[in-house]
């Protein structure tokens, strides 16, 4: 339903966008438009100063900005809500805007030549992403995918205003090169994993993080194979000889850790 969901919410945003929708339900046609602005950097102008005094409280970089700076984000951003499953960016996709996230989680994933996902990173509130940072700095399409994974509410700023800032604020270039740098690592250790790392050692080490969070895990041997850009067949294969090793017990849609300390040595490898 989610992935209809979607396909139709394209085809309303690229209506509404060309003028041929007038008389659609207002919300449906509300969703669409913010989906529109999210893509192409159309935003509702100026935010009004309630809601800015929220983004603010969420924002740390607001609360140091100078008046000017300050008043030239609220005239110029625009504030949306996405829901989870909508894709913000696919690979080749016009960068004409980033969001700032308030709330929620957007996953970035690769897809490789074989139609194997591999996540790169998540997001959430106060973060950005480094791949829409770089494409407008570069003035290059996105190249990864861009999904929304948890409903969330974002801060838009065009990307004009994003490169203008970055070249004439202090603030806000340093807030740039917080971006770049926080997600940097996160996507060269990624690759370089998928690259060089065990395939049993990296699903060890990813329930064991995961684990940490919750207790069983709920996760399926579809999304660990997403998440790590490997197979099904291959995860459910080594999730069988953890299994067996006694350092994990499997039930349906969850995976519980049983022996946390041979999972690491797992990991280590």
């Amino acid at each position: 339903m989610t992935a209809i969901y979607c396909v139709v919410l394209r085809l309303l945003s690229a209506a509404v966008a060309a003028g041929y929708i007038h008389a659609l339900d207002t919300s449906l046609r509300r969703e669409a438009q913010r989906f529109h602005n999210i893509k192409h950097g159309i935003g509702t102008p100026m935010i009004d100063e309630r809601s800015y005094g929220r983004v603010v409280r969420l924002l740390p970089i607001l609360r140091r900005a100078d008046p000017q700076l300050a008043g030239e984000i609220r005239e110029a951003a625009s504030l949306v809500r996405l829901r989870a499953g909508h894709d913000v960016f696919v690979e080749g996709d016009r960068v004409g805007a980033i969001a700032l996230l308030l709330s929620g989680v957007v996953r970035v994933y690769a897809i490789g030549s074989g139609g194997r996902e591999i996540t790169l990173y998540r997001f959430g509130q106060g973060q950005s992403c480094v791949l829409t940072a770089s494409a407008i700095l570069n003035r290059k399409t996105f190249p990864a995918v861009a999904t929304v994974e948890q409903d969330a509410e974002a801060l838009l700023i065009p990307a004009e205003a994003f490169r203008r800032w970055a070249h004439g604020s202090d603030l806000w270039r340093d807030f740039v090169f917080d971006i770049l740098s926080q997600r940097l690592a996160s996507v060269i250790e990624t690759l370089d994993e998928a690259l060089f790392r065990r395939m049993d050692a990296r699903v060890a080490a990813f329930l064991l993080a995961r684990s940490r969070l919750g207790n069983p895990v709920r996760i399926t041997h579809q999304q660990i194979a997403s998440e790590l850009g490997s197979s099904r067949e291959v995860v459910s294969r080594l999730l069988e000889e953890l299994a067996r090793a006694g350092l994990i017990r499997t039930a349906r849609g969850e995976i519980q850790v049983v022996d946390a300390a041979g999972l690491e040595a797992r990991a280590r490898r």
